[in-house]
C-alpha cells in the first residue's frame, strides 16, 4: 500500500524521510476517519437492534437480522461501547 520513496545514495535523504512521514500521517488520519464512521455504524445498527420489534419483522428478513445481532454480539465490549457513544454524540448534535 505505502512504498518507501528514499532511493539509495540519494543527495537529500532528509526531503524523502519527511515525505515518508507525512504519507504515513495522511494514511493514518485516513484509518482513524475509517474506523470513526465504522464505530458509528456499528452503534448505529447496535441501536437499531435493539430498539426492534422482532415480531414486526418480515419472515424473509430474519435471516439477516440474526446475522446482524450475531455480528454485534461478537464485538469486544469496549468496541461496542466506544460504537455506542458515537452514536449518542452524532444523536446529540443532531437534537441540538
Amino acid at each position: 500500500m505505502l512504498q518507501s520513496v528514499a532511493v539509495k545514495g540519494s543527495a537529500n535523504p532528509r526531503r524523502y524521510q519527511q515525505q515518508e512521514i507525512a504519507m504515513l500521517r495522511g494514511e493514518l488520519e485516513m484509518l482513524m476517519a475509517e474506523c470513526d464512521r465504522l464505530l458509528r455504524t456499528a452503534g448505529a445498527a447496535a441501536m437499531f437492534i435493539a430498539k426492534l420489534d422482532s415480531k414486526a419483522l418480515p419472515q424473509n428478513s430474519y435471516l439477516e437480522a440474526d446475522v446482524l445481532a450475531a455480528t454485534i454480539n461478537a464485538l469486544p465490549e469496549e468496541t461496542l461501547v466506544d460504537a455506542l457513544d458515537h452514536v449518542h454524540e452524532v444523536a446529540d448534535t443532531v437534537a441540538a
